[in-house]
């Protein structure tokens, strides 16, 4: 880790940088400072996240090189009431321990290209599961008599806000509305518990569940960047 006094500092994990400058010190180059001590010593695969696409946050990666390579929209929606609407074969219930298995299954299948989050495995499950936020009955499964075939997790944060952590549908099951019912299901759930706002992190380029989440009445509200150094 470095640091600039009180101003600001950078943190290197692996092959990812965090790098934050107090308001009142920006535009007198701590960023570029704190760039440079730690990207001296950075892998070239190297990544940082700009949080709401921050205008300095993108000066500051071109001046080093680096291009963005993934955006993560930040959708919102007041919890209002939805409909949940019913699949034939399909019961929607919270989870059950005995899920654990299933809930890893469908998440490695659903998220098998996703770089952070298709890695979840039984050890990762059970370490989230044992945050003070998780709550079971805010865990909501797709149970088809034989197996799952999606989840919601949602989140609570405060008592006025709510979170659709993760929304996962196996692709075998995919085209049965199973993403809809699933995520209606966790709004219901959210608004039962007196949140006033509901948002959640999607990939800008996954365009079905963007279309999911709009019909559902999310608006787009803001955008975080991952820059990547380019090699060369």
């Amino acid at each position: 880790m470095w640091a600039y006094g009180d101003d600001g500092f950078a943190l290197l994990r692996g092959s990812s940088l965090d790098l934050a400058v107090a308001p009142s010190s920006r535009r007198h180059g701590v960023g570029t400072a704190l760039a440079v001590a730690a990207l001296a010593e950075a892998p070239d695969d190297v990544t940082a996240w700009s949080h709401a696409d921050d205008p300095a946050a993108r000066v500051l990666a071109d001046r080093f090189g680096f291009e963005a390579a993934r955006e993560l929209w930040v959708m919102e929606r007041d919890a209002a009431p939805v409909d949940v609407s019913s699949v034939e074969g399909v019961t929607i219930r919270s989870y059950r321990d005995s899920d654990a298995d299933e809930v890893v299954r469908v998440n490695a299948a659903a998220f098998a290209h996703h770089p952070e989050q298709g890695s979840m495995d039984a050890a990762n499950l059970a370490e989230r599961m044992a945050e003070p936020w998780f709550d079971p009955a805010g865990l909501l499964v797709a149970d088809s008599g034989s197996g799952l075939l999606a989840f919601h997790w949602t989140k609570q944060h405060s008592p006025e806000q709510g979170e659709v952590y993760v929304v996962a549908v196996d692709p075998a099951a995919q085209g049965r509305g199973l993403g809809k019912a699933i995520t209606a299901a966790g709004l219901a759930h959210l608004a039962s518990l007196g949140v006033h706002r509901i948002m959640l992190y999607v990939e800008s380029d996954n365009a079905p569940a963007i279309a999911t989440y709009s019909r559902l009445g999310f608006r787009h509200t803001s955008t975080h960047v991952q820059y990547a150094r380019i090699p060369g």
